[in-house]
């Protein structure tokens, strides 16, 4: 039987030995990848009721990448979890963008992630790998309409095989996890609401762009510079990569400021209307809309990032969140016409109180979908142009479908 890649739970295992397969068949591994053969091991992996495969037969994968979780001075001192404060953001490290990236470079195509937990994915001595950010990883390229090759690190592998108690409950949750995207996978990798779109292109610059509008809970549509889309529900439209695109695509472009949308551009504008002058950059009407041309190339993503938002203001954000710093946000259609869903991925740790959250559009229900429980009920409130509802408490991550 061929394997699917795009969304079996696959894992790269070193030095296989046959005593394995149990413990990896405790994770509801589907597929083990050998960079060797070793026909014992394959034979008792067959016994188990799954497969080996060689590790080239994976084919494209994506394997740039940080590893995921919150990264902060205790945990790069060696310490335990880091808690959100409300007077520190917590830097979190994720990857789920990669994953939109690739979708709109390769459309068509299951983007799958196989970074590795070492020093060039930002880990070092120094930076302790806890056991539950593989399952992190996996949650956040399957929500996110991908999938991931877990690589065990070391340290985790050694805790397995000595049964260490701590490791093994992080290798169950692990199971468990992927059992439970595997039933909601209808709700992963929808479209996302276009309220921020952001145009990519190959190369790190706008992959980076991306990244960090992600990071700060944007919630952007990813789509190709080489084929941007058709004006519509687009309030701010990224093109800072305007100056590689055709005459024909810059067209495109600036039909959403025709239409009434911001577009944002780096780089010298046309002859158009100005409307404000700022220190750094300067506003343009163009049609309904308006042109907002930086002076020069972006050098702060975070911060650019924030001016998006800024753009379409925090009264029609796709999505928003309170009291929860290390969770990031994204707001796709969903599954029946007029719905919307909210996918929430927490880095850190269990967040044990109410998290309050709104999404665009009213809508008069909703209902909470996470790991571990039955779907239970939301009360929905108008806030403006927006719907809140409170989430009780927030694991791992969790789906609020809006209807």
């Amino acid at each position: 039987m061929p394997i699917d890649f795009g969304h079996q739970l696959i894992a790269r295992w070193l030095d296989p030995d046959p005593a394995h397969a149990a413990l990896l068949k405790q994770a509801g591994i589907e597929v083990v990848l050998l960079g060797a053969p070793h026909a014992a091991f394959e034979r008792a992996v067959a016994d188990a009721g799954f497969a080996t495969s060689p590790v080239e037969s994976a084919g494209t994968v994506v394997t740039r990448g940080l590893w995921p979780g919150i990264r902060d001075a205790a945990r790069q001192r060696g310490g335990g979890d880091e808690t959100a404060s409300a007077s520190r953001e917590p830097w979190v490290d994720a990857n789920g963008y990669l994953v939109a990236v690739e979708r709109a470079l390769n459309p068509g195509r299951t983007p799958v992630l196989g970074y590795l937990p070492d020093a060039k994915a930002g880990v070092t001595a120094q930076r302790m790998i806890p056991f539950e950010t593989l399952e992190i990883a996996l949650v956040e390229a399957r929500m996110n309409g991908g999938n991931f090759l877990l690589a065990v690190e070391p340290r985790y592998r050694a805790a397995l095989l000595r049964k260490d108690a701590r490791a093994l409950a992080a290798w169950e949750s692990l199971g468990r996890m992927s059992k439970w995207l595997s039933e909601h996978a209808a709700l992963f990798g929808r479209p996302a609401n276009p309220v921020i779109t952001a145009l990519v292109e190959p190369g790190p610059a706008t992959s980076e762009l991306a990244n960090l509008l992600f990071r700060r809970n944007g919630s952007p549509l990813i789509a190709a510079a080489a084929d941007p889309p058709a004006p519509g529900r687009a309030q701010c439209l990224v093109a800072s990569s305007l100056k590689s695109l055709t005459p024909d695509q810059r067209k495109r472009v600036f039909a959403h400021a025709e239409a009434g949308a911001t577009v944002v551009i780096d780089s010298a504008p046309e002859r158009w209307k100005l409307a404000r002058q700022e220190r750094d950059r300067d506003f343009y009407s163009v049609g309904k809309g308006h042109v907002l041309a930086y002076h020069k190339r972006i050098v702060d993503p975070s911060e650019f990032a924030l001016d998006c938002i800024d753009v379409v203001s925090h009264r029609h954000r796709a999505a928003r969140l309170w009291n929860a710093n290390s969770v990031i946000a994204l707001s796709t259609e969903g599954t029946k016409p007029g719905e919307q869903l909210l996918l929430l991925i927490n880095y850190g740790s269990a967040v044990n109180e109410e998290v309050q959250a709104r999404v665009a559009g009213h809508f008069g229900s909703a209902e909470l979908i996470a790991p571990g429980a039955a779907a239970r009920p939301l009360k929905t409130a108008r806030r403006g142009t927006t719907t809140e509802v409170f989430l009780p408490a927030l694991g791992r991550c969790a789906v609020v479908r809006f209807a």
